[in-house]
């Protein structure tokens, strides 16, 4: 009997019953995994390296916000002091809050989950390699470029959430904002990489028999966790770029003295912002989750319940973004559902924390340093939690808006519900990557230190806001009542401090990198993560039976370094790993792996230097940049889609699996369908800013002429989605000649670019300048959007000819035929929506 993907499951049960494996095969493995040296190892690939690098870095950008922060509170700690110029604490300010959100929060999470998930899900590691070394190198390069601004006075300095008009030319004149608006637009990119990563990682590279319903609940968690990401961080990209047109081109976006709107920012950043707190509270849930189930020693309470609270909070988050935005003057109706909205989406945080709390009282608990973290996390975060139910009630709001009350509800979330959780994961998965464990002694007093510091420095600080002070000052006058609470925050600051200071003399005295004798599971987990591994990851990929094999099976970690269980060896000769199908994880195919290569960073490199020339308007630069980056990816893409010289291998115990697979099966087409979710929300974005600016100033809208162009530039989209499906049946045609789908797909391509002209040159006609009003700037943004994605199909184009050119592209299917025709198909079908859009909307004669 065969399930639907045509994979037997009674071969299951051939398992561990095989022989051990000789230890040849090991050192066949280790020499294929081995990680260069020297200077080479930029150009690593392996999780092991790149996951610690990643949670370096986001640690060391954490310290640096932290340093930030001091500063900011010495400042505030007494009235009228002169530690720092109102300038320079505006952009130390601006630098804190953009620093810890945007180069610590999120990053720290996606580091944990290239690190934690490869050995989690008994992957040999995360499907794309590449990219994960291409998402951590264009992080570090750009992060620190962006945070070096600060040292020559031209960090950005309008808070970290950048409103216009405030970061307008008129009153952000110099580049400071230039630098906020093109860095985080870049480092969302970088993030986005990962988050495609992590996603595809996570559906298509389980361990056999782990189905979602035995899945760890960090994955489920980082599952969750890319999904937001794919669908929020496009509305901060285009937001970040149409504020960045403003400046440069001044195209009155949020211009209303021209059409534009300010709230139009705040909508699109909110979109984002808001999410991005779950975004960054459910990978800290997943990993609170099962360090509970491993410290209690049992199984956690409401582990169906608590996915489904995790779905539910990525599903309501995206109706709250409004919440900050009570007294901006919305209608009655919006505040009702916002307000309503903010409340619900505390029932499923209340579920999880019913579940830790009934696990850590079924279980028998020691109070250890990640016990206390955990618990201290949960405390902090449950107070956080009741502070947001209150500022969801809009009279209370109105009140606290903009005040210290804010500023405090807002830390004790993200400390408890992400700070916190963090370091006990340090403390609990350290054994993964250490030799040796961490100090129990060094870490109780950090943890001590760090609780009771948080709580000094906030705890009063929700006083000082209901006593009336403002947050995103940089003084105040003596005789406000304020001094006492603010010299108390400041106090509780650098105790803070201190306990990070006490974690960082942990890490030094007691951390050793390594990869094959590492400390172990010093806590005792039950998940497959703490299976023996070495660079190859797991000696042999085992088949999942339960949610906590360890436990179940004491067996298991023997078995595994045997080699007892799938891929004891290396089938092809190459690294690989098994794909396994999304819900049931029954084997698919087994896939080649690219190894260690420089081009992911020169990539990086290129990409960054061409955003942070572009801010110092050094446009020469910048221009050679570009085509150098663009050079670098299609060269570490090119070794990427070739299918291995055995068709068919054994991966053990009989069963056969191919190596060569694409449709809908491949992670190659779930990758670019996590590309095509991005450009589709940019582009709703992009369409909700175009209806609701045309709400607020109708008067500023002309109706446009001329809707018969409309006919052939929506005919010429249409003859090039046609061409495209024409292509890809040419492919499965043997007698074809394989350059007449090529062809069909060069013919689409040229298709697209004529309909994009068409339409350029026909809306230019109209005469309604992008200077002058909001729908000038709006239209010609939106064509500006389709005249990218029809850049990327012409080089697609051009990349699947010279592919073509040197025999690479297979039939009856290929990868990168299948990639690019649907890139190309999205491309034609939005360049069609654009066009109606503009051509009959709001209306013409």
């Amino acid at each position: 009997m065969t399930s639907e993907t045509g994979f037997d499951p009674q071969l299951f049960d051939r398992f561990p019953t095989a022989e051990a494996r000789p230890q040849s095969e090991v050192d066949e493995l280790e020499r294929i995994w081995a990680a260069p040296k020297g200077w080479a190892r930029l150009t690593v690939v392996n999780n092991n390296y790149i996951g610690l690098w990643y949670v370096a870095t986001a640690f060391l950008f954490f310290l640096l916000a932290g340093l930030l922060a001091l500063a900011v509170r010495t400042q505030l700690s007494l009235p009228l002091l002169g530690v720092l110029p109102q300038e320079t604490y505006n952009q130390f300010f601006t630098m804190h809050g953009t620093v810890m959100m945007f180069l610590f929060a999120v990053p720290v999470m996606e580091a944990l989950g290239v690190m934690l998930l490869p050995q989690m899900l008994a992957a040999r590691d995360l499907p794309f390699p590449r990219l994960s070394a291409y998402a951590f190198w264009a992080y570090f390069v750009g992060g620190l470029s962006f945070f070096c601004s600060l040292f020559v006075g031209l960090a950005p300095n309008g808070g970290w959430f950048m409103y216009p008009p405030l970061t307008s030319t008129t009153y952000s004149p110099g580049i400071n904002a230039d630098f906020w608006l093109l860095g985080i637009g870049f480092i969302e990119i970088s993030a986005i990489a990962g988050a495609i990563e992590i996603l595809v990682g996570i559906l298509k590279t389980r361990a056999p028999g782990m189905t979602l319903a035995r899945m760890p609940l960090f994955a489920w968690a980082m599952l969750v966790f890319a999904a937001m990401i794919l669908i929020a961080f496009p509305a901060v990209i285009l937001a970040t770029l149409l504020l960045e047109i403003e400046r440069a081109l001044n195209w009155p976006f949020f211009d209303a003295t021209r059409g534009g709107d300010p709230m139009l920012w705040q909508h699109m950043f909110w979109f984002f912002g808001h999410p991005e707190v779950y975004i960054i509270f459910l990978p800290a849930a997943g990993l609170v989750s099962m360090m509970v189930a491993s410290l209690s020693k049992t199984e956690l309470v409401g582990y169906q319940l608590i996915v489904l609270a995790l779905l539910g909070t990525g599903f309501i988050s995206f109706g709250v973004w409004a919440h900050h935005m009570f007294a901006t003057g919305m209608p009655t109706l919006s505040v009702g559902f916002f307000s309503a909205a903010s409340m619900a989406v505390s029932i499923p945080a209340g579920i999880q924390v019913f579940s830790w709390i009934a696990t850590l009282a079924t279980g028998k608990p020691t109070f250890n340093t990640p016990t206390l973290f955990v618990i201290g996390g949960l405390v902090t975060f449950v107070m956080g939690g009741l502070t947001g139910v209150m500022v969801a009630m809009v009279p209370f709001d109105w009140q606290v808006h903009d005040t210290h009350f804010i500023v405090a509800h807002l830390h004790y979330v993200l400390i408890g519900g992400a700070v916190f959780p963090v370091f006990a994961a340090f403390y609990h998965w350290v054994g993964m990557t250490s030799s040796r464990p961490l100090s129990e002694r060094l870490g109780k007093w950090a943890f001590w230190l760090m609780f009771a510091g948080m709580h000094i420095t906030f705890l009063p600080m929700h006083l000082t806001g209901l006593m009336g002070m403002p947050r995103r000052v940089y003084t105040y006058l003596p005789g406000m009542q304020w001094e006492w609470t603010n010299l108390l925050s400041t106090v509780g600051a650098f105790v803070l401090a201190a306990g990070v200071a006490v974690f960082l003399l942990d890490l030094a005295r007691n951390f050793r990198f390594t990869v094959e004798d590492d400390a172990g599971n010093t806590y005792g987990g039950g998940t497959l993560e703490w299976l023996p591994t070495g660079l190859y990851s797991t000696r042999s990929i085992p088949v999942v039976r339960s949610r906590q094999p360890l436990w179940d099976d004491p067996n298991i970690c023997k078995d595994v370094e045997e080699g007892r269980y799938m891929l004891p060896f290396s089938a092809t000769g190459l690294r690989e790993t098994l794909i396994t199908s999304p819900i049931r994880a029954e084997p698919q195919y087994l896939t080649i792996m690219m190894g260690p290569s420089v081009w992911p960073l020169l990539a990086a490199v290129f990409t960054a230097g061409f955003f942070l020339l572009m801010t110092v308007q050094a446009y020469m630069p910048a221009v050679i940049c570009l085509p150098l980056a663009t050079i670098s990816i299609l060269r570490w893409l090119w070794d990427t889609d070739r299918p291995a010289k055995q068709a068919e291998v054994d991966v053990g115990a009989g069963v056969i699996l191919p190596t060569y697979v694409t449709g809908p099966s491949s992670h190659g087409w779930w990758a670019i369908i996590c590309v095509l979710v991005v450009c589709f929300m940019i582009f709703v974005m992009a369409v909700f800013g175009y209806l609701f600016v045309y709400g607020i100033h109708p008067e500023y809208w002309t109706a446009p002429t001329g809707q018969w162009w409309a006919v052939p530039i929506v005919a010429g989209y249409g003859a090039a989605a046609l061409l495209v499906l024409y292509g890809w049946r040419l492919l499965t045609r043997e007698k074809s000649t394989l350059w007449s789908p090529t062809a069909a797909v060069l013919f689409a391509s040229g298709f697209i670019f004529a309909a994009l002209l068409l339409d350029w040159f026909s809306w230019r006609a109209q005469g309604i300048d992008p200077e002058l009003t909001s729908q000038g700037a709006l239209s010609h943004a939106m064509l500006a959007l389709e005249a990218q994605l029809v850049a990327i199909v012409l080089l697609m184009a051009g990349y699947l000819a010279a592919r073509t050119s040197r025999g690479l592209v297979t039939r009856p299917l290929n990868t990168t035929f299948d990639v690019t025709c649907l890139f190309l198909l999205y491309t034609a079908a939005q360049g069609a929506a654009t066009t109606l859009l503009l051509r009959f909307f709001p209306g013409g004669v």
